[in-house]
């Protein structure tokens, strides 16, 4: 099976009624919502999957129990191939008003309008930077403790950060693991205090504070995390079966501000119950919203998508009224 549809005979300049903008899970989720209304739709992106790509096993998303996250992949790609949706790997640059379409700019590919955009843009979690993270992604490294908590029952793990995400995680994950590491590289929380109140009465836990992992090792799975102290420079190497690295997001603000959609202090993409922004004609859906921080998941990445394509299609119903269309 192929991993994306390719689009060999869609040409610069061609007209659309909704363009994608991503290739995540949202992305696809908007696409089919899209096509299923009989809008002409095309889909531009750079990495299939997005942040999916990053996961091993998949096991919340229902009906798909226990799914490789490349499998789930495939399995969103060949569903919206069913619907003959072109899609196009490159970089969108720029969005522009002419009359009443957007004309999408690529990076690589030219120009294409549509009457409506859906930005499914999604954001860029955080990394340590450090040796083994990039190797053992999916493999005993993890950024999401809520997804993948359930895979480590009776492991031992290693939780980074010190915010909401850190300590929710750590929370959840003691419910699993026999222990739970939480390494911080400072001595107080930014997360809640009630967060901080029920990991600290968690038994299995312990807290290596002032602290930074500098290696991740292993085999085929991780098997070992050192930690620097920041204090003495001391190091010390956990024997572990995975680590979650929860030190946060960067959403594409330059993408955002450039374009002329409204964000919020944090830079993520501001809509209403409808994913509708501050520029008609334009929805956003997935992880680049301000929609439920905190609860990145593909099933809402979906559901959001979903109502940014319902709201995509209506609003082409709209201006085919305000211009006599049919």
């Amino acid at each position: 099976m192929s991993l994306i549809p390719r689009a060999p005979n869609v040409k610069p300049g061609e007209k659309f009624d909704v363009i994608v903008v991503g290739l995540g899970p949202a992305a696809y989720g908007a696409a089919l919502y899209s096509a299923r209304y009989m809008l002409k739709t095309l889909v531009i992106g750079e990495t299939p999957g997005g942040q999916l790509t990053e996961a091993g096993e998949v096991d919340d998303y229902l009906g798909l129990a226990g799914i490789n996250a490349g499998d789930m992949i495939k399995t969103f790609s060949a569903h919206v191939a069913k619907y003959n949706v072109p899609i196009l790997m490159d970089r969108v640059e720029s969005l522009s008003k002419s009359g009443e379409e957007f004309v999408v700019r690529t990076k690589r590919r030219g120009d294409y309008s549509a009457k409506a955009v859906v930005l499914a843009i999604g954001v860029k979690r955080r990394k340590l930077g450090v040796p083994g993270e990039d190797q053992f992604a999916g493999r005993g490294v993890s950024y999401c403790s809520v997804c993948d908590a359930p895979l480590f029952k009776g492991k031992r793990v290693v939780v980074v950060g010190g915010g909401n995400s850190a300590l929710e995680g750590a929370e959840l994950l003691t419910r699993y693991a026999t222990k739970v590491y939480l390494v911080h590289r400072r001595d107080e929380f930014r997360a809640q205090p009630i967060y901080v109140k029920l990991v600290k009465e968690k038994p299995n836990v312990e807290f290596l504070l002032n602290s930074r992992v500098t290696k991740i090792e292993g085999e085929k799975l991780v098997r070992r995390v050192t930690v620097e102290s920041l204090k003495d420079g001391k190091t010390t190497e956990l024997e572990v079966d995975g680590i979650f690295i929860e030190i946060g997001f960067d959403p594409d603000v330059e993408f955002a501000k450039r374009n002329g959609i409204e964000t919020d202090e944090f830079g993520y993409i501001k809509v209403d119950e409808w994913m509708r922004t501050n520029v008609p004609g334009v929805f956003a859906a997935g992880d680049c919203t301000q929609m439920w921080i905190g609860f990145r998941q593909v099933v809402t990445a979906a559901a959001q998508a979903a109502v940014a394509a319902h709201s995509a299609y209506n609003y082409i119903n709209e201006l085919k009224g305000n211009t006599g269309g049919a």
